[in-house]
């Protein structure tokens, strides 16, 4: 069980109510979130990686079967991951992003950036002494810049940001059929992390994240009942990734 399941626990613990989403009544695996029917845990794998991500989740996005973070912890061994809070700075958080084995970067649109905020485009400064720490704001476009701008403890870290354009063609169809965000180049999270892994130098894992991700789209689609518009040579795809990586 690793940082985001963990936190789906933790979430539910604190909900009178069930969370209703799509789907419902289907019997899922609780970890992956997909119909039992269609789990893939089995075929997770840690990767090795020198850097590490940490996930700000916003209040009910962990609750979400849909939710992509997730897939980045599946096989990102150090990902952490938060629920995030206006009101209250929770000290483990700051502690990680302190912790002078890491730099960290918030990952946003540079348009945002704040005045005299380093800003990286498409590379990083990689530091021999400290490892890259992601900082993904992971809810919708809404709430992800609620949280960019409303928390004090992010504020002076540089931000690294990602333009799909350099990434995706211009007749590049959206792959995430789970939600639909109105804009092709609103990627969602794990997208996101997989081209983050490229500009890190970590290639090989970003097509695996990538493939991981077009799996668990492929499984989500299957287990309920949509009409299917994921990849059905994912799966293959995946376990040959994962051969040559071995």
């Amino acid at each position: 069980m690793h940082a985001v399941n963990r936190l789906l626990q933790y979430r539910k613990s604190l909900s009178t109510t069930e969370y209703k989403s799509r789907g419902q009544r289907l019997i899922r695996c609780e970890l992956c979130q997909l119909g039992k029917e269609n789990c893939i845990c089995s075929l997770k794998i840690n990767l090795k990686s020198n850097v590490g991500f940490l996930l700000l989740m916003y209040d009910t996005e962990v609750l979400k079967p849909s939710n992509t973070g997730k897939l980045i912890a599946d096989l990102i061994p150090e990902t952490y991951a938060f629920l995030w809070s206006r009101t209250v700075i929770e000290q483990e958080i700051v502690d990680i992003i302190k912790d002078e084995k890491w730099q960290p970067y918030i990952v946003f649109p540079s348009e945002f950036a704040k005045d005299n905020q380093q800003v990286f485009h498409q590379e990083i400064n990689i530091n021999k002494h400290k490892k890259p720490l992601f900082i993904m704001l992971d809810g919708s476009w809404r709430e992800a810049k609620k949280m960019f701008r409303k928390s004090p403890y992010l504020a002076g870290l540089p931000l690294l940001s990602i333009n799909p354009q350099s990434f995706i063609s211009e007749d590049y169809l959206p792959k995430y059929q789970l939600r639909n965000s109105g804009k092709i180049n609103h990627l969602c999270t794990a997208e996101v992390a997989a081209q983050v892994l490229t500009v890190a130098g970590e290639p090989q894992n970003a097509n695996i994240l990538d493939c991981w991700f077009d799996l668990y789209s492929y499984q989500y689609q299957k287990s309920v009942c949509q009409t299917n518009k994921g990849d059905a040579t994912s799966q293959d795809r995946f376990k040959t990734l994962v051969d040559l990586y071995k």
